[in-house]
């Protein structure tokens, strides 16, 4: 039987789906991966800009490195795999069944499709988190303050990034002030316990899932489908290519999500 049919079949009479996604999904959007070759903003390989450490040494730096991502993100619009994944979602809801969006980018391009409820495990470009009082707000502005209008540019010949601390985002708190960080789990730091405990619900409730775009790489997601594919549930895996993961699971669609998505999830 046709793959991409035993899959459709198998999707028809699932009640509880989990649909995964990674940043695989959103290049298809224009969004960089900044995994590869290509992973770097200016001369800095991005696994040393998103830490905790980076910010505490160079605020302005990183925060220009996120004025240039949110800038990216929000001049991209969600393609055919974000919209296949959003009328799914609303039409399995509306028979009664369930579908959880679990995603590891930050960019809502599944929200802006049209997507409900989805478990940002990486948080998001359009969240801040003060460095003093902790509290989170979204904040959609470009630039996100005077600062930092026409910052970001990703030049490899700009060298240096120096905007003072004081004029970089503020908690808008009149007691507090505090510096702003981008609300993103950085390198070396723990997903938040509430976001990860739905993530779970979704892996142990689930009788179909799908990891899309993914590298199945980083944890703890990278071991998400693995862990439903060894309870014997039925995991699609839809990617360019191969992952360390793919031998995990029972289908394996190769090829562009806006093309392979979209044809698993038609009515």
């Amino acid at each position: 039987m046709n793959a991409m049919k035993s899959f459709r079949e198998i999707l028809a009479h699932a009640k509880n789906v989990l649909i995964l996604s990674g940043s695989g999904i959103s290049a298809e959007s224009g969004i960089p991966t900044f995994r590869g070759a290509g992973g770097f903003w200016r001369k800095y390989q991005v696994e040393n800009l998103a830490t905790p450490e980076a910010f505490a040494a160079n605020p302005s730096l990183v925060w220009e490195f996120y004025e240039y991502r949110r800038r990216v993100a929000s001049e991209a619009k969600p393609n055919r795999a974000h919209e296949a994944i959003a009328v799914f979602q609303n039409r399995y809801l509306k028979e009664g069944k369930n579908v959880t969006i679990v995603t590891q980018n930050i960019d809502e391009l599944h929200q802006r499709a049209g997507a409900k409820d989805v478990v940002e495990l990486h948080g998001s470009l359009y969240k801040t988190r003060c460095t003093i009082c902790h509290e989170i707000v979204v904040n959609k502005n470009i630039p996100i303050c005077p600062a930092l209008e026409g910052k970001g540019s990703p030049d490899p010949n700009i060298m240096i990034s120096d905007i003072p601390k004081e004029d970089l985002p503020k908690c808008a708190k009149e007691d507090c002030k505090g510096l702003l960080r981008p609300y993103i789990v950085w390198f070396g730091e723990n997903l938040d316990d509430y976001i990860l405990e739905q993530a779970y619900t979704a892996i142990e409730n689930c009788d179909v899932c799908l990891i899309i775009g993914t590298s199945s790489i980083v944890y703890p997601a990278a071991m998400f489908a693995p862990q439903v594919a060894q309870r014997g549930i039925p995991v699609a895996e839809f990617n360019l290519e191969t992952t360390p993961a793919t031998n995990y699971f029972e289908y394996h669609f190769q090829g562009p999500c806006t093309i392979t998505v979209a044809e698993a999830l038609e009515p």
